[in-house]
């Protein structure tokens, strides 16, 4: 089986990022951020290390490969919950 990392729905692109800055943060891999117009942010959300707020960033470069799977395992976790509370969640496999 081939995998993609093709965005099925783009418009959920900035949700998506959105909770995967909110669970860093909970995880503790955000840092202080510098000044929110510092010209090192500038091209950071095109690198993937911009949050859509100023409160703090993430250096994605700088974190161990388990903590970004526990981020992506933790999205998937919430995701799964939030798809099984809008279709009743009386599923089994």
């Amino acid at each position: 089986m081939s995998r993609s990392n093709k965005v099925v729905v783009p418009t959920c692109k900035a949700a998506l990022d959105q909770m995967k800055y909110e669970i860093a943060a909970e995880f503790g891999l955000m840092t202080p951020s510098y000044s929110a117009g510092s010209a090192d942010t500038e091209f950071a959300g095109e690198l993937g290390a911009a949050p859509s707020s100023g409160a703090g960033r993430v250096h994605w470069s700088d974190i161990s490969t388990r903590q970004a799977g526990s981020v992506g395992g933790e999205i998937t976790k919430r995701l799964i919950a939030q798809a099984e509370s809008v279709l009743g969640g009386g599923f089994t496999l």
